[in-house]
């Protein structure tokens, strides 16, 4: 799985926010807000990656339960899948 392509993720006074580039700017409208865990995730999701790989940079990068872990990624997976921003 991984972030399609078309979306852009940029800091913007301390603040993440993904935004729609080229063609889908045209079908994409508004942005998505992220917060520094979700920027994280982010970072992981834009090469083609497995899940379980993803919770193993997640855990090393952060102080936190792999159970945690994977809750916290299958929820911003679910949000990406909602917004039809991810190529599975």
């Amino acid at each position: 799985m991984k972030i399609k392509n078309g979306f852009a993720k940029r800091e913007i006074a301390g603040s993440y926010i993904v935004v729609p580039v080229g063609k889908e700017a045209s079908e994409f409208n508004g942005m998505i807000t992220l917060n520094e865990s979700g920027s994280f995730f982010w970072d992981c999701l834009q090469n083609d990656t497995t899940f379980d790989d993803a919770i193993k940079k997640i855990t090393s990068e952060y102080d936190v339960e792999k159970s945690r872990a994977e809750e916290d990624l299958k929820k911003f997976i679910t949000m990406l899948k909602e917004n039809n921003l991810l190529d599975e």
